[in-house]
């Protein structure tokens, strides 16, 4: 199968047009129509024979949907040669498509629901493209056990459910091979996505836990590709997640996606906290939307619970085998209350929390006795193993002892139906019955109850069916939910439950029976309007327009991929934010006659995880070279307090140094400390302290800077969710009782910090410069390098005063942050050794003898 990103090969092959099929798209041909090479479009019987052999130059917009499964069912024909396919009608993956616009192409990539022969996957992978656009991952069966039944389903599965591997017996142990077996598998599929994907325009959505690690491999092979990534299960809190051995491969390669999409905002919530704790990284909310920064790519976020397919379901209920199905139902269970419950027979659906609160409620009023049935539909496991056995075997064993217990010659509380069951039946089902009862621990979503109120809504034939006046009869239902599971937050109108707690659920099922008909169907409205409106056409459809939100700036950046396997990630930055060189600054900085370079301390010429902060003998001998040139002029500007910082530069004679964010400053060793406000009162210091003191003794870990001009409250070390928050109140709680003091609160990177007004390190540069202008020597080259939001004080000071008319103007500027991260600076440097080695290079340019600018090298220090 061929790629659309190599059409420009075919330019080479000269022909007709096809016809058009949809809007045009001005962009390169698609893929010709030749033997050994598969048609991008479906057989069309309409189509002439002249254009077999041509190339396309309309092309319908495509959109790429990567699932573990196909949504296809294969069925091998008697005669064992050859395969039957149809479409999988209830795979949400198939109906996802009617929220695309109609001239919209989807393109499938997938493993196939059955084993085919190594000799056949070829014919049948031709098959499936021409005739459903389909493309099967067929993955070789040792990686396809370890991958979806060892790693998947032992593994993550359970893990995700908030299941922990405490001993063999209770969780599948973590197994380097089944993870490996995972990343293969991901590969293979990527593979297929290259086939067919033209990276610069195609969207690719990759669906669920399967597959978390294919972003990394797809933004691998194109930095610029247009991706989106659902889960449709919960996602544990970070307590859980952490607990899995590769946690950060994972969460690095679901940071490669541009949105990624969750039903809930407790599992979007659990994942940011994650990528907080793990790797450091903040999120912000802006105009509604929540984005993580990454290396200069804005990852996006969605929350939004998937909805089900109305008119599917509904031409279910317009069937006169549903009506004739009901009418059976209806006889079977009359004059009886009948609850329903649909599940998979696994660990995580409470069926068996189910029946002992049935139990409860019978044993609790016996008067229920012979009136309420509880049917349970239970779906075939998706796993296989003693696990889902054992779920298996509990179940019936439960079941029995109810209906022993309170059950007699005729009448069974509990009618559990072993599947597989059509969904023709289990319409009727839910046609019939008055309560639906979701009673999971822990499920990602969950549509049993939409199916059911939808349902319930009903159609004339099924009145007709159920002997009720359609005009005269309001629709009704009641939901018992679990509220661990994704359906609760939108419903609303439910009877919310804990399913661990027998008691409640059983409390539960009992209103639901005595609830009066007219709260029923307000209930019942109250979903349905919802459920009506946000069906799985409005997910897609708001999932693609937040997709082309998030990428819609991929062409206005430059990008580059960085790091090796799994660590993998794209440095995305701006077309005029650049990595600034020796080379880059070298011919100006030699032309230069009077030169100012200021430099911040931490982060900058210092590393922020050390734990010593004093220089080093490095940096004490490139900063006494640099200060050693009379054209220089070179300033250490830091929060730091003063006499740390002289102590520390001592042996630099000439190197100025600004405390206190510019509070302090002195021009050299001998030159005495200079305040810029010559009388302030510092009586605010004795209201912000004790509020300060309160928050340090509620926050572990926190701490109190003093300084003469400023305190500051450190959160650093304390819990990153805790502290953040505590920081945002201190930060209002500061702003309150100051109101009328002045000083300024600032909140910085894991600080919050009380100074008097006027002070920043942007006064620090306006001061150098004026007071270069005033000795005559207005400077010609400039360097800012700093890491943090004070030093953009100092950057936005350099632009203004590039920009003011009425100071000379200044031939170089050089702004240069450390990061790659948005800033006011046009230049970056990725971390402190970067910055030692290009001061080490111009130090170097300072101490040689004067030659051609042409003729320095500094190949030493890149």
């Amino acid at each position: 199968m061929m790629s659309r990103s190599c059409a420009n090969l075919l330019d080479l092959v000269s022909g007709e047009d096809f016809p058009n099929l949809g809007r045009t798209i001005n962009r390169l041909p698609r893929v010709m129509t030749v033997p050994g090479i598969i048609s991008d479009f479906e057989n069309d019987d309409s189509r002439s024979d002249e254009s077999d052999e041509v190339v396309s130059s309309v092309a319908l917009e495509r959109r790429i949907i990567v699932s573990n499964q196909l949504p296809l069912r294969a069925h091998r024909e008697p005669s064992g040669a050859t395969w039957r396919f149809e479409w999988d009608q209830d795979a949400l993956v198939l109906q996802l498509k009617d929220g695309f616009p109609s001239d919209v192409e989807a393109i499938y990539v997938g493993c196939l629901k059955a084993d085919v022969d190594l000799s056949q996957q070829d014919e049948i992978a031709q098959l499936l493209y021409e005739k459903f656009r389909c493309v099967p991952t067929f993955l070789p069966a040792e990686i396809q056990n370890k991958f979806y039944h060892g790693f998947c389903k032992h593994h993550l599965w359970p893990l995700f459910h908030y299941m922990l591997p405490l001993s063999p017996n209770h969780g599948a142990r973590f197994d380097r091979s089944m993870w490996q077996a995972y990343v293969s598998a991901n590969k293979i599929f990527a593979d297929k996505v290259m086939e067919v994907i033209n990276p610069d325009e195609d969207y690719v959505w990759i669906h669920d836990y399967h597959l978390m690690v294919l972003p990394s491999f797809l933004r691998k092979r194109s930095n610029r590709v247009k991706l989106g990534f659902f889960l449709h299960s919960p996602f544990p809190s970070s307590e859980i997640y952490r607990t899995l051995p590769v946690r950060d491969e994972i969460l690095r390669a679901l940071l490669n996606s541009d949105l990624i999409g969750f039903h809930t905002f407790d599992y979007a919530r659990h994942f940011l906290s994650c990528c907080s704790r793990m790797l450091g990284l903040d999120y912000e909310s802006k105009r509604g939307y929540i984005g993580l920064e990454y290396y200069g790519r804005t990852v996006s976020i969605k929350i939004l619970p998937a909805g089900i397919h109305m008119g599917q379901l509904k031409s279910v209920l317009s069937l006169s085998d549903t009506a004739t199905k009901v009418r059976e139902l209806k006889e079977q269970f009359e004059g009886k209350t009948v609850l329903l419950g649909v599940d998979d027979m696994d660990l995580f659906k409470g069926i068996s929390l189910k029946f002992l609160a049935l139990g409860q409620l019978l044993e609790q009023h016996p008067e229920l006795k012979g009136k309420v049935v509880l049917v349970q539909i239970a779906n075939p496991a998706r796993s296989r193993g003693q696990d889902a056995q054992e779920v298996q075997n509990e179940t019936n064993v439960v079941a029995a002892k109810i209906n022993e217990m309170y059950g007699y010659a005729g009448y069974e509380p509990i009618i559990l139906i072993n599947g597989p069951v059509s969904t023709l039946d289990k319409v009727a089902y839910y046609t019939i019955s008055e309560c639906c009862v979701v009673n999971a621990v822990r499920d990602g979503m969950n549509l049993i109850s939409y199916k059911y109120t939808v349902c319930r809504q009903g159609t004339p034939a099924l009145d007709m069916a159920l002997g009720i006046d359609t005009n005269a009869s309001p629709r009704k239902s009641i939901i018992v939910v679990s509220e661990f599971i994704g359906c609760s937050p939108s419903l609303s109108g439910a009877i919310r439950v804990n399913p661990w707690n027998i008691d409640a659920v059983s409390d539960a099922m009992n209103l639901a029976i005595t609830m009066p008909e007219a709260e029923k169907q307000l209930r019942h409205e109250k979903h349905y309007k919802y459920i009506s409106s946000h069906d799985v056409a409005y997910w897609a459809q708001s999932f693609y327009q937040d997709l082309e939100r998030a990428c819609r700036d991929h062409f206005h950046r430059r990008c580059w991929g960085i790091g090796f396997g799994l660590g993998f990630r794209v440095v995305a930055l701006g077309p005029n934010f650049r990595k600034i060189s020796v080379e880059h600054i070298a011919p100006a900085y030699k032309a230069a006659n009077s030169r100012v370079i200021l430099l911040d301390y931490d982060g900058t010429v210092m590393p922020q995880a050390s734990i010593n902060k004093t220089p080093s003998s490095e940096v004490i001998s490139i900063l006494n070279s640099l200060c050693g040139d009379p054209k220089n002029i070179v300033f250490i500007v830091s929060g730091r307090g003063k006499e740390s910082l002289s102590m520390w530069f001592s042996p630099c004679k000439n190197l100025g140094i600004s405390a206190e964010h510019g509070y302090f400053t002195r021009w050299n060793s001998d030159s005495p400390w200079e305040s810029c406000l010559l009388a302030t009162d510092f009586e605010w210091k004795n209201i912000a302290e004790p509020v300060m003191k309160l928050y340090t003794e509620t926050t572990d870990g926190s701490y109190i800077e003093h300084k003469e001009s400023a305190l500051v409250w450190h959160h650093q070390e304390a819990d990153p969710d805790f502290g953040s928050c505590q920081a945002k109140e201190l930060l209002d709680h500061l702003e309150n009782v100051l109101a009328n003091e002045p000083v300024v609160v600032k909140r910085g990177q894991h600080i919050v910090e009380v100074k008097p007004q006027g002070i920043s390190k942007g006064i620090v540069v306006e001061n150098v410069i004026s007071t270069t202008l005033s000795r005559g020597k207005p400077p010609d080259f400039v360097l800012c390098i700093g890491d943090d939001r004070s030093d953009e004080d100092m950057f936005e000071s350099l632009a203004s005063a590039v920009t003011n008319p009425s100071m000379p103007a200044i031939a170089e500027v050089f702004a240069c942050t450390v990061g790659q991260k948005p800033s006011k600076a046009k230049y970056f440097l990725d971390d402190t050794v970067d910055v030692i080695k290009l001061l080490q290079g111009l130090a170097s340019a300072s101490v040689q003898p004067p030659k051609s600018v042409h003729q320095v090298s500094f190949e030493g220090y890149l």
